[in-house]
């Protein structure tokens, strides 16, 4: 969106105010008896006020009226958001969907809470150890309605249609193959252009951060500079008919009436932000001798565990590079693995399965459910001359991987009706080419 501007960083100790209202941030300190312009200090807490100054999350908001005010929050439909694991009964199996379906403008107006559908998800947001895997398919902006999750931290991921969102910190237009991150507790509303989709990660009881970088070095993967915040923004809108706030709270949703618009913080400082990134900054790092690397390799953010090493919730891309190992099935492996694979499509073909897994579909295998490449993919990869090759051009596919052994719903099971029952078959012509009188050649030996 034209005229839109944002601040560069992640993490950062931000500070901006509305150009509109000129030395609005108190100068000095954070809550003054009196506020610049007659406003309200409020303070947001994204982790305790005792957490390590590193970890440390908050902002301070000032606003033309403190959130505080409103009508009591009553219980509303869930609809297919869930938090209920339960429903049906596990499934090791492989599974994949279709491209799921987004309403007809023309038949119904689906605003973006109305069509956000849980797929799969572990844990307890009340016990704030956990995650939830959404869709969102929607076809018509919020109006006078905002969104306030105060379960957890939500990374959105665009796949279908340019998504507007206002927050209480400003706007961001959130493209494909961009995504955007709204922390815990902040408000927010959705315009959408068009007949809209997505995917959603929810993690409870810990923030997206960097992963550390190791060996790489100071510099590589995302880079801090690329992530972006919002400027300060504000409306002073009365709705004389009432504006719906919409939370989710312990896995339900709950609504309440004001009579103005949330979106009415006029300046803000601090370090807990809502912000963007565009996956084509990422800085891909990959084999340049023998061996196919392990997908951590292309973290964009990780949500970590109390466990050294293991995450919550990892946020990985499979993005175009070159591929140039030597004497290597460059294709992914073939894996059993103890984390849970949630993988999507953002645009293009995937090179492990390049049939069957389409955009605005996606794919789960469990913990140490066995998945790889298909029959075509194996063979074709077994035998190609190995010279240096773009991978995964005009594509972009990315994974929620996580420790988390994830339970998926009715809906995703049976009520989508996206399920790909044949899945299975991709791997069926797999074949033995086992020969116990192999012997090796003089030139079957690896030149690394």
């Amino acid at each position: 969106m034209a005229g839109l501007k944002y601040m560069s960083g992640f993490g950062n100790e931000f500070a901006s105010e509305d150009s509109r209202c000129p030395g609005s941030l108190p100068e000095g300190q954070n809550n003054p008896q009196v506020c610049p312009y007659g406003l309200y200090a409020e303070q947001l807490s994204g982790s305790a006020f005792t957490c390590p100054r590193s970890t440390n999350k908050r902002s301070w908001l000032y606003r033309i009226l403190p959130s505080v005010r409103h009508k009591p929050f009553s219980p509303m439909s869930c609809g297919d958001l869930t938090e209920s694991w339960n429903e049906v009964e596990p499934d090791p199996n492989q599974l994949r969907w279709k491209p799921f379906n987004i309403p007809k403008s023309s038949e119904k107006k689906v605003d973006f809470i109305l069509g956000l559908h849980t797929v799969c998800g572990a844990g307890d947001s009340k016990s704030r150890n956990g995650i939830a895997i959404h869709m969102y398919t929607c076809n018509t902006s919020m109006i006078d309605k905002c969104f306030q999750n105060a379960d957890g931290d939500l990374l959105i991921v665009p796949q279908q249609g340019e998504i507007l969102i206002t927050t209480e910190f400003g706007k961001m237009m959130v493209e494909p193959n961009e995504i955007c991150v709204i922390q815990q507790g902040m408000r927010f509303s959705v315009d959408v252009f068009r007949e809209t989709r997505g995917y959603i990660l929810e993690v409870f009881g810990a923030h997206f951060e960097l992963p550390d970088l190791g060996p790489i070095g100071a510099n590589g993967l995302a880079n801090p500079r690329d992530f972006q915040t919002p400027v300060a923004w504000y409306e002073d809108h009365t709705v004389a008919i009432g504006y719906t706030i919409v939370n989710k709270y312990q896995g339900k949703l709950f609504s309440c009436q004001q009579d103005f618009s949330p979106f009415n913080v006029v300046a803000w400082h601090g370090n807990y932000t809502p912000y963007k990134y565009n996956l084509e900054n990422f800085m891909v790092i990959n084999c340049v001798a023998f061996d196919h690397a392990d997908p951590s390799i292309f973290t964009v953010l990780t949500a970590k565990s109390t466990r050294p090493g293991v995450a919550i919730a990892d946020f990985v891309i499979f993005p175009p590079r070159w591929g140039v190992a030597n004497h290597t099935f460059r294709p992914p492996y073939y894996h059993r693995n103890c984390m849970s694979e949630f993988m999507g499509l953002i645009k293009g073909h995937y090179e492990a399965k390049e049939e069957g897994f389409q955009p605005g579909g996606a794919s789960l295998h469990s913990i140490m459910t066995p998945h790889g490449p298909d029959v075509d993919c194996f063979e074709k990869n077994s035998t190609a001359v190995l010279k240096p090759e773009r991978v995964a051009s005009g594509t972009m596919a990315f994974m929620f991987e996580s420790s988390f052994s994830m339970a998926v719903t009715k809906w995703g099971l049976d009520t989508c009706h996206r399920l790909d029952k044949s899945y299975y078959k991709c791997w069926e012509a797999l074949k033995s080419h086992f020969n116990p009188n192999w012997k090796p050649s003089s030139n079957s030996a690896p030149n690394h």
